[in-house]
């Protein structure tokens, strides 16, 4: 049986284009960037092509692409930086940190290792008042971390508003774009933002993979220590062979299609608006079902339910058995034993929830077999929930 693979939120297949160039750079690529023999300089031709070719999909310079391990990295590393900048303006004083109430654990657990925090509420779709962050800021604000998009209700925060008023302050402003990478146009340079964290394999890129946007003329401490690589803004052997690949599926994604002035990126975004309208209007008559977040300001790919009165494994582990890979961020569907901090902070129920999402590799088949096995599956649960 074929499945259905509805969580591209999560993580993406990877992309063929990535693969091939993963491929050919295992079989002929084999030095330390860092080096001036042959070898070496091949790799450091694999490396800046890969950068290169990063920097177009968002709009940048390759100069201020930092490759990272992850979107977790970046995240760190932005923070570290903009942590340890603050302390040498303060002399030493503790800094502060100010994040919207959705914003993803690794950009809060980082902030709050860093110093105070000031959590920005938002309204019942998920979305922040751009005033309300601009008022949070203080003079020992080191920096503002808001997110594009957000990774459990899609709902898109006014980016734009905050790195403008951010800029007027003088106060770093850091972008979490893991989401919103490769889902949407994104002009880095044209934006104005400070700092901007991306993972690769969410667009399809492999895993361990990330990349830390820095913006022209700002100079930060690397988090890791121990080597000169990556212009000594973060130490180590980059893993060349997966950045090719990174950067392969990047390529793939500002390529034109056909004749026109069309990008893979823009046909991809054009279907998943396509498919999430399908799964939006396919669920609205299921009794007891509700959508979250904003219902205009949000991500293409990615749609969120809320399911009345059933816990959300029942549902994950029905789809799972009809052939559907789906995910939740409620407690019982994840690692962790708490409620969803991005559900509680909407007002909504944080306990039972459905995540849905698509990308470059789903299909319209894929929606159907999603549309028509989830009727049945939340109805047999609620018969056993009322007979047992």
């Amino acid at each position: 049986m074929s499945r259905a693979y509805l969580d591209h939120a999560s993580t993406s297949p990877l992309r063929p284009e990535a693969r091939a160039a993963m491929v050919a750079a295992l079989t002929t690529v084999s030095g330390d960037p860092g080096r001036i023999h042959e070898e070496g300089l091949a790799a450091r031709v694999a490396l800046e092509t890969a950068r290169e070719q990063l920097a177009a999909l968002f709009g940048t310079r390759g100069r201020s692409v930092v490759f990272t391990s992850s979107a977790t990295e970046a995240i760190a590393t932005a923070i570290w930086g903009a942590t340890d900048r603050a302390r040498t303006r303060l002399g030493g004083t503790p800094t502060h940190h100010v994040v919207t109430a959705v914003e993803h654990s690794a950009v809060r657990q980082s902030a709050e290792r860093s110093g105070p925090v000031t959590v920005v509420p938002v309204n019942h779709n998920g979305r922040v008042d751009a005033g309300a962050v601009l008022a949070a800021i203080r003079p020992d604000t080191a920096a503002v971390h808001i997110q594009w998009g957000n990774h459990e209700v899609g709902t898109v925060q006014p980016v734009a508003e905050v790195v403008a008023g951010c800029r007027e302050r003088k106060v770093l402003v850091h972008i979490d774009a893991a989401q919103a990478a490769g889902r949407i146009p994104i002009a880095f340079d044209d934006l104005g933002a400070d700092l901007l964290s991306m993972s690769g394999h969410k667009l399809g890129g492999p895993a361990g993979t990330g990349a830390l946007l820095v913006r022209r003329g700002l100079r930060l401490a690397p988090l890791l220590l121990g080597g000169d690589q990556e212009r000594a803004r973060r130490a180590g052997l980059e893993p060349v062979h997966s950045l090719v690949g990174l950067g392969a599926a990047c390529a793939a994604l500002v390529e034109q299609t056909g004749r026109t002035e069309e990008t893979r990126l823009d046909i991809e975004v054009a279907d998943q608006w396509r498919l999430t309208d399908r799964l939006r209007a396919g669920v609205a008559d299921i009794s007891g079902v509700h959508i979250y977040g904003d219902p205009t300001n949000r991500l293409p790919h990615l749609v969120c339910l809320g399911i009345e009165g059933i816990e959300p494994q029942g549902v994950l582990l029905g789809l799972d058995r009809a052939g559907i890979a789906a995910h939740s961020g409620s407690a019982c569907s994840s690692e962790s034993l708490e409620p969803s901090p991005v559900l509680e902070a909407m007002g909504v129920d944080a306990h039972r929830s459905l995540r849905l999402s698509v990308g470059w590799s789903t299909t319209d088949a894929d929606v159907d077999v999603a549309l028509v096995a989830l009727p049945p599956i939340i109805a047999r649960l609620r018969s056993l929930a009322v007979n047992g």
